[in-house]
């Protein structure tokens, strides 16, 4: 292997990394957005149930007593 070979190996190895560089986000990125696709199918496939009624509970009661202190003077 003489030197005008090497040279050309070690530019195309260069050059398949650059590429590999640019490409890979993009692979990742279809990758998740087929990864969220698919939880959102299962998500829309999953039977509904009815949440509890958190509204009533994360209230305090209307005549609840005040939970602000005085301050200390």
């Amino acid at each position: 292997m003489n030197t005008t070979q090497t040279e050309a190996l070690i530019a195309m190895v260069a050059v398949l990394g650059l590429f590999v560089l640019m490409v890979a986000p993009a692979v990742i990125g279809i990758l998740r957005d087929r990864r969220i696709d698919r939880q959102i199918r299962r998500a829309e496939a999953a039977p509904v149930a009815e949440p509890p009624d958190t509204r009533a509970a994360s209230r305090p009661e209307h005549r609840a007593a005040s939970h602000h202190h005085a301050r200390a003077a």
